[in-house]
């Protein structure tokens, strides 16, 4: 059996998926990997493309499409002091935001129901414009003053600095604070029609292949830099460090709780459709 599956090139994925990828996983189903931005997949999903068996998505796109996928307990990224961060050029506060414009990455992203959620506690009257932007040119865009701050993820936590930005608040900050519960950011799903025994399958072999890079880091190197669009090692192995935790083995109770809490209080804000509580449920 040959599964497709869809993930991004970043070092949190490749390193989670290497053994796995690579044959390495005793029993696993055989995988077709595509690499893929996150914002791609997320379309993918809510398409209900035939093409994927198992897509990495952002959490904020679960209310539409857990009909037609299930959520895999493990090789997701949800932790803790991992959240997107507001950059400006100039430092500040949430207030300053009300009425300018805002890159995001996506509308469909966690980072996003993350800010919105921020940005209705903090920010009077709102933001003003969203613009959607590639990931990669969102600190270019708020170095050059196309826009008034950008929302960020994954690495640009650690080189912000480097164009000269400020971290006008952490998103992550202010969710832990408010609800003590992990971030939930990325997740893995696999459709539904697949069936509970290859479901329970893959959700063992995720589990395992992350196992087995915790086990020898250096075996899942070469994969992550040749894939890592020019990275810093360092950044990399950072990357992986902050993002790649307990949560990726097992999302636990705790893992769900942060996946509920942040679903439901999006969905309080209208920004996602209620979900109904057996939507969770593995498998």
């Amino acid at each position: 059996m040959t599964l497709r599956i869809a993930y991004s090139p970043c070092p949190n994925d490749t390193f989670v998926f290497d053994a796995w990828a690579h044959g390495r996983v005793p029993g696993a189903p055989e995988l077709d990997v595509t690499f893929a931005d996150i914002d791609v997949t997320n379309g993918l999903a809510e398409a209900g493309s035939p093409g994927f068996d198992v897509l990495k998505v952002s959490y904020a796109v679960l209310p539409w499409v857990l009909d037609e996928y299930a959520l895999l307990p493990c090789g997701g990224a949800l932790g803790r002091g991992c959240g997107p961060l507001v950059l400006t050029r100039e430092p500040g506060t949430g207030a300053g935001l009300a009425g300018r414009t805002v890159a995001v990455p996506s509308e469909r992203s966690t980072a996003y129901l993350l800010f919105r959620l921020w940005a209705a506690d903090t920010v009077p009257g709102g933001v003003g414009k969203i613009v959607v932007l590639p990931f990669h040119e969102i600190m270019p865009a708020v170095r050059d003053g196309r826009v008034d701050a950008g929302l960020v993820i994954h690495e640009a936590r650690f080189t912000y600095q480097d164009y000269g930005l400020h971290c006008l608040a952490d998103m992550g900050e202010h969710w832990e604070a408010t609800t003590g519960l992990p971030i939930p950011l990325g997740a893995i799903i696999a459709r539904r029609s697949l069936g509970e025994p290859t479901l329970k399958l893959l959700a063992e072999s995720a589990r395992t292949s992350v196992r087995m890079a915790w086990d020898d880091p250096e075996v899942s190197r070469p994969y992550v830099r040749a894939h890592a669009q020019e990275m810093d090692p360092g950044v990399a192995d950072q990357h992986i460090g902050l993002y790649v935790n307990e949560f990726t083995a097992d999302l636990g109770e705790d893992g769900y709780a942060a996946v509920r809490g942040l679903l439901t209080r999006a969905a309080a804000e209208g920004l996602v459709p209620p979900l109904a509580p057996e939507a969770l449920r593995f498998p």
